[in-house]
């Protein structure tokens, strides 16, 4: 009775997560809402060795044909060889029964298999019968169990083949259908178990056991040289297929990971098409050296943002030490392994995928483009912040009172007016213009177009795989555009040479290009020099057609067009491998050899762009420079690999895998850089061209080696008990020499609990249960190749001596005694299960990360030791953290048709801590022990003060900080909460001890970083949905933000919209910012928004929907005729939605992930938050279709 009780609890549970599950994803989806068969269908055949039964079941997979017989005269189990390419079923049928007793007859779709002679006579007679045998409806019953335990399943699908007649099994695992003739063929099938299609042949009750899916059982999972069960995995790994990038408007898979899998940590930066940023895996690696997840692709070293994405066939990422360690030193902070796609065995196909996109920016800037109203409160910042009246807008524009008054007057007088005057006293130009400069920067819309192509073959013994692809994508400026191209070329083959020995070899060729438009009067970006010279009060054109000065610094260098860097990037790999087996494959030996070829061709071409402040007079800026570069990296990388693994059971209980290898690489980078100025002209592309007398040239080189042996140990025992010992013994060129070698260990275990005999819970409640544990040590790898040896550096000196500068030599940086190796040791501890018959999935890691012996800077030395103090081993971090993946897979009927859908969480957190640091006071300028990474100090916020009076009796904020030039508080200035009550505003000592009256106010880190996949198909309608975000993440504005802090900064600055009405006055005391004042945001401590506060400490949480995709498969029957298997049309929209509490102070301003540091390839530091390329939305269409 309580057996029954439980049951019943557990149906009604399942039915529950059914309904709820479906609720969500309609939800999500409700806003979407001649010739007969037989002469025009085709089928492929190349098969050897296989039974009848499995010839029949792939007619019926690639077809619409199902076959009707009596088992008892049809041996189905008959081994057969059969080759038809692209045949009819009625030439197919004679090869397949060809020497046999076995007649047929094709009637539409239904195939009539019997040992009698058939007769045209008798054939019309029994077809006229089964005819209307076939026409009689009747019911089908029964009940579906599992076929090992003999429990009833509820909600399997049970529809007649062929038909959209369909029903579901009840809580008892019931049916009951009515099918349209007593022949007819009803498919079971369930989530987690073989689907069986079983003819009626008159039954009316048909009970059915289904068997579980071992395949899906026996699911292989990607690790370091090899496969392994995910079953028995002991590590902490995580793998994706492609699905999760198919069909993506993305310039390459680096965009299309991010929030995919859980504590893989992806920050974009912005949404340049060349944005690939390094791969992080559970947080923070090191303070010292750094260092990133070592990414291989087919096993060798890579550049994921260079690989066609539609090569892709999975994506595995080794998180912990017991994962990592088979890669040794570079494998110590986690590894990503990237296969392409192999040729499927047994067929020859072409498959050509196209998709066109529409993009543009995710959010725009949103500044004051009144000229009038961008002047004046100019004006009244400067007044405020400098203390006296501007004479000029920065470098480009003069103004007056007198300016300021004619403006207004031009404006209040409701008149149309000449926005360029000139001057009848200086001659020069006038400006009154509006401009919205970023209105001409960007364009409306930009696109892009691709192109993949993919041919594949096989025989017995050898199989190909070419494919191909061509990317293009439209820049988004307006002028001077920054067009991107990629092109990708990857050819697969196999060949048996014997039953024995297979030789394979892998090549690609990728080419990048890029060109990236810049700016000769400001060196920061156009985004910086907008901010600094793009005033709406001035115009892009005079009226002779010449640029004004403002526009020469900003975006009329874009529309002069001859400024930018020309960049381009060619890999060219190839690998070759060979396997040999041995044993009945229980022994195997494989090694493979790789070439790899990479170049960065960079050409920059920086002239000067003409402007005029009086009509007839041309100035230009750039003078400065005016020059020709070119550079040219290459890097060729050799690597070789070879072991041998030995994989066997021993009787029914013992399992026994055993690798062993040598592993061999070696990388040799070149660089030549040459500049020279004086260009002759502006179009000039030659550097013989350049008859300038600045002339720098420069180079490097830097090779590296390193070679190690590896080993792995799994064993199981009845797959219960299981364990795995990794090592591997590691040389690194990069090394001083007695620290040059090192072994790395790790060992983890599993164990199945739901294997064991005590285990009483229902599998269709538990199927599986797996707990796991791991620990193991790696060094770091990840450094250049000359840190440990004492560098002299030889340069020409600028003084000219004997008329010629000599050459000098520096001194080399001192190097201590005893440098060793950064090792990162962890200790990793997880749970996997799967419930409910495989629909529910969970896996869940916490882990402990300590990175020991960071390579960080040494004490204070005394003065007199005349050098900078050396670095060594002096720092140590502990990261810890978690992640979790949860996933639920599931189908039911509608409309009699099966509705399959899944949905994926990935979710996950860390946290990072110094534990030792060469900081004994603990000063807040550096790190110090019990630092947690990411941490913000600043002051609370207390509001503004009010009146003179306020001031007069709140604690003294001078002189450590000043509000104006006259270091004199007034009412609208920030007011700071005194917490160490000492009467005084300060920063103490800016210890740890004693910070002043600054705490911990919040952390730039990411945290709770989560994805969501929802994926869903009915009637050959498909439908997914990527939803990514970031739980929780602070942000300070840095002081150079111009997004944020407008004319607060630099008085000349624009002014974001969302600051009208938003500003401290004594009509408006409860505004969010303070009175307006240039300088309040400086770059020095000594301003009252310069400095990190509770009040303007951003939210930079969000949740974003990267992608949407919704599709249609054609019906087989349809593009048969064209001779395709397989047709689909698709829209796939990128970043079409997103929301964060930033927006609710900024509105549509800037793109959360747009608040990083300004574009890298301008400035190597920071030339103020979000002068960056825009995140991009995508809007694509796209068709796929396969012959």
């Amino acid at each position: 009775m309580k057996k029954n009780q439980f049951n019943l609890t557990l149906r009604k549970l399942i039915m529950e997560l059914k309904i709820s599950i479906l609720i969500i994803l309609l939800s999500v989806s409700s806003v979407f809402a001649g010739r007969s068969y037989s002469q025009t269908a085709k089928i492929s055949l190349d098969i050897k060795d296989k039974t009848l039964e499995q010839v029949m079941d792939e007619i019926e997979r690639q077809s619409e044909f199902y076959f009707i017989f009596n088992q008892k005269q049809i041996d189905v189990n008959r081994i057969v060889d059969i080759q038809a390419n692209n045949k009819r079923i009625t030439d197919v049928l004679p090869l397949l029964f060809e020497g046999t007793d076995v007649n047929y007859a094709i009637i539409d779709r239904k195939i009539l298999l019997t040992t009698d002679p058939i007769s045209k006579d008798l054939l019309k007679k029994d077809l006229k019968i089964n005819l209307n045998e076939e026409q009689q409806q009747m019911t089908v019953t029964g009940v579906v169990t599992d076929a090992s335990t003999g429990e009833v399943i509820p909600g399997v699908n049970v529809v007649v083949k062929g038909t959209t007649i369909g029903t579901i099994t009840d809580e008892k695992g019931k049916y009951s259908i009515n099918v349209p003739d007593r022949n007819a063929i009803l498919v079971f099938s369930f989530i987690g178990y073989n689907p069986q299609e079983i003819l009626l042949e008159g039954r009316t009750l048909l009970n059915v056991a289904l068997s579980l899916d071992v395949k899906r059982l026996e699911e292989i999972v990607v690790v370091g040289y090899g496969v392994q069960k995910k079953l028995n995995l002991t590590a902490a790994v995580d793998q994706v297929t492609s699905e999760v990038i198919t069909n993506r408007p993305i310039p390459n898979i680096t965009q299309g990971l991010k929030g995919v899998i859980p504590n893989l940590n992806i920050n974009l930066l912005d949404g340049k098409p060349i944005q690939a940023p390094s791969f992080n895996i559970r947080g923070t690696t090191s303070i010292g050296q750094g260092g990133n997840a070592l990414v291989l692709i087919d096993g060798v070293e890579g550049d994921p943002s260079l690989l066609n994405p539609n090569d892709i066939a999975s994506i595995s990422v080794l998180k912990d030490a017991a994962a990592a360690s088979i890669y040794g030193a570079r494998g110590a902070f986690g590894v990503v392994l990237i296969t392409t796609k192999n040729p499927e065995k047994g067929r020859t196909g072409v498959q050509y995928s196209t998709n066109y996109s529409l993009k543009r920016p995710i959010k725009l800037p949103d500044y004051v483009t009144d000229g009038y109203t961008y002047v004046k409160m100019f004006v009244e910042a400067f007044l405020n912040g400098d203390g006296s009246f501007p004479q000029n807008i920065n470098k480009t524009q003069k103004v007056s009172q007198a300016y300021l008054d004619e403006f207004k007057r031009r404006v209040e007088s409701g008149q149309p007016y000449n926005t360029v005057e000139v001057d009848p006293v200086t001659g020069e130009y006038v400006y009154y213009a509006s401009t919205d400069w970023y209105d001409l920067l960007y364009k409306d819309f930009t696109s892009s177009i691709e192109h993949n192509l993919a041919i594949s073959g096989s025989s017995d013994k050898a199989a190909y795989l070419v494919s191909g692809r061509i990317m293009g994508q439209n820049g988004l400026f307006r002028y001077n555009t920054d067009d991107y191209a990629m092109q990708n070329l990857r050819a697969k083959g196999s060949v048996n040479i014997f039953k024995w020995l297979e030789v394979t070899n892998n090549s690609d060729y990728s080419h990048m290009s890029y060109h990236n438009p810049m700016n000769v009067g400001e060196g920061s970006g156009i985004w910086r020099n907008i901010a600094d010279e793009g005033h709406p009060s001035a115009p892009l054109f005079n009226p002779d057609g010449t640029f004004s000065m403002s526009a020469a610094y900003t975006v009329g260098d874009f529309v002069y067009g001859k400024n930018g860097i020309d960049t381009k990037r060619t890999v060219i790999k190839n690998t070759t491998g060979a396997t040999a087996s041995f044993f009945d494959n229980k022994l195997r030996i494989k090694g493979d050899f790789t070439f790899q070829n990479t170049r960065y061709d960079r050409i920059r071409k920086r002239v000067q762009v003409p402007y005029s402040n009086k009509p007839g007079v041309i100035a230009y800026v750039g003078t400065k420079t005016n020059d020709l570069t070119y550079e040219d990296r290459k890097t060729d990388y050799l690597a070789t690999n070879i072991y041998s693994e030995y994989e066997n059971n021993f009787g029914n209980n013992h399992y026994l895998k055993f690798m062993i290898g040598y592993n061999f690489e070696q990388s040799t980078y070149n660089r030549l850089y040459v500049l020279r100025n004086g260009i002759i002209y502006p179009d000039a592309k030659d550097i013989n061209l350049c008859l300038g007398q600045s002339i720098t040239t420069s180079g490097g080189y830097e090779k590296w080696i390193v070679l190690g042996g590896f080993s792995r140990l799994n064993y199981s025992f009845k797959d219960r008990y299981l364990i795995e010992i990794n090592a591997r013994y590691d040389g690194s060129s990069k090394f001083p020499s007695n620290q040059r070698f090192a072994f790395f260990p790790s060992i983890s275990a599993g164990w199945r609990v739901s294997k064991e005999s005590f285990f009483k819970v229902s599998p269709k409640l538990v199927n599986d249960l797996k707990i796991r544990a791991s620990y193991g040590s790696l060094g770091n790898g990840n450094i250049a190749s000359y840190v440990y040896q004492e560098q002299f550096s030889i340069s020409q000196h600028p003084m000219i001596l004997n008329n010629i500068r000599p050459q000098y030599t520096r001194f080399p940086n001192i190097l201590p005694e005893g440098l060793t190796w950064e090792t990162a040791t962890t200790f990793d501890v997880g749970i996997d299960f799967s419930m409910f018959s495989g629909r529910f999935n969970f896996s869940g890691d916490w882990y402990n990360r300590k990175t020991t012996d960071m390579y960080t800077i040494g004490l204070t030395l005394p003065a007199v030791f005349g050098a900078t103090p050396p670095k060594g081993n002096y720092a140590d971090l502990n990261t810890k953290g978690w992640e979790l993946s949860v996933s639920w897979n599931d189908d039911f009927n509608v409309a009699s048709k099966p509705f399959n859908y899944n949905l994926r969480l990935a979710l996950s957190d860390y946290r990072s801590v110094v534990t030792k640091y060469n900081n004994p006071d603990k000063l807040l300028t550096d790190y110090y022990p019990g630092m947690v990474i990411g941490e913000i100090w600043g002051y609370v916020t207390e509001g503004f003060f009010i009146d003179d009076e306020d001031v007069a009796n709140h604690a003294k904020q001078s002189p450590e900080m000043r509000a104006s030039p006259t270091n004199i508080w007034y009412a609208g200035d920030v007011k700071f909460k005194d917490l160490n009550n000492d009467g005084y505003i300060n920063r103490g000592k800016n210890t740890v001890d004693d910070p002043g009256d600054r705490i911990i106010i919040g952390n730039r880190t990411p945290r709770y970083q989560f994805g969501i996949n929802l994926g869903a198909d009915w009637s050959n309608i498909f439908f997914s949905a990527f939803i990514q975000g970031v739980g929780k993440q602070d942000w300070y504005p840095s002081t150079e933000c111009e997004f944020f802090w407008g004319q607060y900064n630099r008085p000349y600055n624009n002014v974001p919209k969302w600051h009208l009405g938003n500003m401290w006055t004594p009509e408006n005391p409860n505004a969010y910012l303070p009175r307006t004042m240039s300088r309040a945001a400086s770059s020095t401590t000594s301003r009252e928004l310069g400095v990190p506060q509770t009040k303007y400490l951003q939210n930079v949480a969000y949740v974003r929907l990267r992608n949407l995709q919704l599709g249609y498969s054609l019906p087989k029957q349809l593009i048969s005729r064209i001779g395709a298997k397989d047709l689909k049309v698709y829209f796939s929209g990128e970043n079409l939605w997103d929301w964060s509490p930033l927006y609710k102070l900024i509105g549509n301003h800037l793109d959360v992930e747009n608040t990083g540091p300004s574009d890298q390839e301008f400035t190597s530091g920071n030339a103020g938050d979000g002068y960056n390329y825009p995140m991009l939305m995508s809007f694509s269409f796209g068709l796929s279709i396969t012959f």
